[in-house]
């Protein structure tokens, strides 16, 4: 699209996650006129750390934010994959270091230091809180939104960014609800000093045993390390009611440092979660509402991939919108660009269990899949 035509562009992205806020800053890059509209009243990130990926940086290096990012982060150099009492698996360089002019590590980052970070090199009043998206009508060259209270906002371009649960993807583009995966997911953050030595370095470690899967990724920047625990269960309640003992029997087995860390958590901080995705989507555009990140292609965190993905969005739609002549045909070369990518990922990333394992754990119970009624 030529510059003024960009210069022209009213975007309106709902959701400031990790894809919102990365197509934020990427589109009014191009020159377009951008708001984004989320439903919190304040932004707060909980959970635990993410690894930003060498292609994930390279973007922020692109954007001129590069430096932000990296303050709030810890470069990594390796992943480790071991068994439950220690034992290698595997030991791999992060891939994609050497794919662009500079050496590029894998950065790993708290969740909250790093939509921080994004929001922070947005303009002030880019981002308006308290916006919680009703309806939306697409009327082919423009769309229209409605916001919990009657405001109306009418763009060019909607972009939606708003997660699993997204209102644009379920209104105009997929009735299919999350799909749950048979895990939960414990998570939390703990000082380095609790982690009883087994944080030596800026490298992620996995230890895989019956039915659970343990995660340290350090954040030796806040003298912290990110703890996440990750194991079958049938019960597909959005947020489980579990306890210690419960969270102890996930992790019988396992190396007695891990399970000295899991006895010693403060459960008020724990994030617990059954973990859900979504079925790809066929269509992720119109000629004015395109989706990114989670809206378009949620999927299980086995890879790593969510956050990477949404931002490899945000940079794949300002890469179209500045290469097509028109913004349908932009919207059409986003799709093709990154659907083939993610449809894989999502593929890739409900490979975590066997149905052996699943059967171990469980047996004879197969975990209902749809989502429950909130």
């Amino acid at each position: 699209m030529q510059p003024s035509d960009l210069n022209n562009l009213k975007v309106a992205i709902v959701g400031a996650g990790y894809g919102g806020a990365a197509a934020a800053k990427a589109l009014s890059l191009l020159g377009a006129d951008v708001d984004v509209y989320e439903q919190a009243n304040q932004m707060r990130e909980v959970g635990a750390g993410i690894g930003l990926r060498p292609s994930t940086m390279n973007r922020f290096r692109q954007w001129g934010i590069l430096d932000e990012i990296a303050k709030v982060s810890s470069p990594s150099d390796y992943f480790e994959i071991l068994t439950a009492t220690g034992d290698p698996i595997m030991k791999e360089t992060w891939p994609g270091i050497h794919d662009f002019a500079e050496e590029t590590k894998t950065h790993l980052i708290h969740r909250g230091d790093f939509i921080e970070a994004l929001l922070g090199v947005l303009p002030e009043g880019m981002v308006h809180l308290g916006h919680k998206l009703e309806t939306i009508q697409d009327r082919g060259d423009r769309s229209v939104l409605t916001f919990a209270g009657g405001e109306t906002v009418e763009a060019d371009l909607v972009v939606g960014a708003d997660g699993i649960k997204s209102v644009v993807r379920r209104q105009l583009f997929s009735d299919k609800g999350p799909v749950f995966s048979g895990e939960h997911a414990y998570r939390t953050v703990i000082p380095a000093d609790d982690a009883h030595g087994m944080v030596v370095d800026d490298n992620l470690r996995m230890y895989i045993g019956r039915g659970t899967k343990i995660y340290l990724l350090p954040l030796r920047h806040r003298n912290q390390v990110s703890f996440d625990i990750t194991a079958l269960c049938p019960d597909s309640t959005w947020a489980p009611q579990v306890t210690k003992d419960d969270l102890l029997a996930t992790v019988e087995g396992f190396d007695e440092r891990l399970v000295n860390i899991t006895r010693d958590l403060d459960m008020n901080t724990v994030s617990i979660r059954a973990v859900y995705d979504i079925d790809p989507v066929d269509t992720w555009h119109s000629d004015s509402v395109v989706l990114v990140g989670d809206a378009a292609h949620s999927m299980l965190h086995h890879q790593g991939q969510g956050a990477n993905s949404a931002i490899e969005d945000a940079g794949a739609l300002a890469d179209a919108l500045r290469q097509a002549d028109s913004l349908k045909e932009a919207l059409a070369l986003y799709q093709t660009t990154r659907k083939p990518v993610t449809d894989e990922l999502q593929r890739i990333s409900r490979q975590g269990w066997t149905e052996e394992e699943i059967d171990d754990v469980f047996p004879g119970q197969k975990p209902a899949t749809a989502a429950p009624q909130e």
